[in-house]
């Protein structure tokens, strides 16, 4: 076993038995569960873009907090934009599908998401990334409310759909850069108040370099067509997409991220009394509705124990396309509150063409 830069294992080659793993077990025996790019052994052999279109409030909670809000939802540290943690987006997927499957294959969600007790028998063979906010609702004097998007949030999607494998020319489109803070790129002139400017929550905008709306306008139109389901249910929502997408510099998108986001107040009852508890007042935040966020789907071939045959073991093209058939367009759970409606997001998939 060598080591590289930045301490990387690379594969040592053995003779008599080919290339080995670090534990010296031959790759012929492992290699259904690898595949090789570009020279590298990848885990995951399938991969899938996944939107997740907020209908209702959703909590994805990071635990209690020292600041006004006591229940605060998960962030990322550098960026502070709202996220979802991969192993959350799991947990929640594999509950819906331990529901869906119960009649039909108890044990097929134990072959996919990984046994439920004696975790350390084989792993799943699906995995989430963490989900990046890609559009967030902003109050709007005109037309109720944008959807707002900022550069740094545009580059974060590409770059997540570039690592997907696509047969023909993955998507083209630019993102819009070089807009100042008291700036805009808006599609809708209904938008605009006095003809040249749009009002978000307090703030003015002024619209920036016409020139960037055309780069929007294909942005704008790619997702309305891609990440939300086509069906009727979502027709005005991509239709708003396309015409109230508005591009914000990453300085005031961050801003509205941080400071948008729907607050709850929540009483503690006592059961005894039936009356609200002393000092029982506490503030939940929830990510709000038409919000949308993406993941990376990820698929491998299934794992099994070592002492079992290994004939009968899904490929990771029938494991992705399994869990897609069954979420694509198709309304879920998750994070918490579930039994006062929160957590209703719609899923929707994209793979390389």
């Amino acid at each position: 076993m060598a080591f590289g830069l930045r301490g990387e294992r690379r594969v040592s080659t053995t003779s008599g038995s080919g290339i080995g793993n670090e534990l010296g077990t031959p790759l012929v025996q492992v290699g259904r569960l690898h595949k090789e790019r570009k020279g590298r052994l990848v885990m995951f052999q399938e991969k899938a873009a996944m939107f997740i279109y907020c209908v209702s409030p959703v909590h994805m909670g990071a635990g209690t907090a020292l600041g006004a809000i006591d229940n605060p939802i998960q962030r990322e540290r550098h960026t502070q934009h709202p996220m979802m943690m991969g192993s959350g987006i799991k947990g929640a997927l594999r509950h819906f599908f331990s529901t869906i499957w119960a009649d039909h294959d108890k044990n097929l969600v134990n072959r996919i998401f990984g046994p439920e007790t004696g975790a350390s028998e084989h792993a799943g063979a699906i995995g989430f990334s963490d989900a990046q906010i890609v559009l967030f609702p902003v109050r709007s004097l005109r037309n109720s409310f944008v959807y707002a998007t900022c550069p740094t949030a545009l580059a974060r999607l590409k770059r997540l759909l570039s690592t997907l494998d696509w047969k023909t020319q993955a998507p083209s489109w630019e993102i819009p850069q070089g807009i100042e803070d008291s700036q805009c790129v808006c599609l809708n002139s209904a938008l605009k108040v006095d003809g040249a400017s749009i009002v978000l929550e307090s703030y003015q905008f002024t619209e920036a370099d016409q020139s960037l709306k055309g780069k929007l306008e294909l942005v704008a139109e790619w997702i309305a067509t891609n990440a939300l389901p086509d069906d009727q249910g979502m027709a005005y929502f991509r239709s708003k997409i396309k015409r109230d997408t508005v591009l914000l510099s990453d300085n005031r998108f961050n801003y509205f991220a941080k400071n948008a986001t729907v607050v709850e107040p929540h009483v503690r009852i006592n059961d005894e009394t039936g009356t609200a508890d002393d000092g029982g007042l506490f503030y939940t935040e929830n990510l709000p509705p038409e919000s949308l966020l993406v993941s990376l789907a990820m698929a491998s071939v299934e794992r099994k124990k070592k002492e079992e045959n290994e004939s009968g073991r899904l490929e990771a093209e029938e494991i992705l396309e399994k869990v897609r058939t069954a979420l694509d367009g198709e309304m879920v759970q998750m994070g918490g509150d579930a039994t006062t409606g929160r957590g209703q997001v719609v899923l929707k998939f994209v793979e390389s063409a």
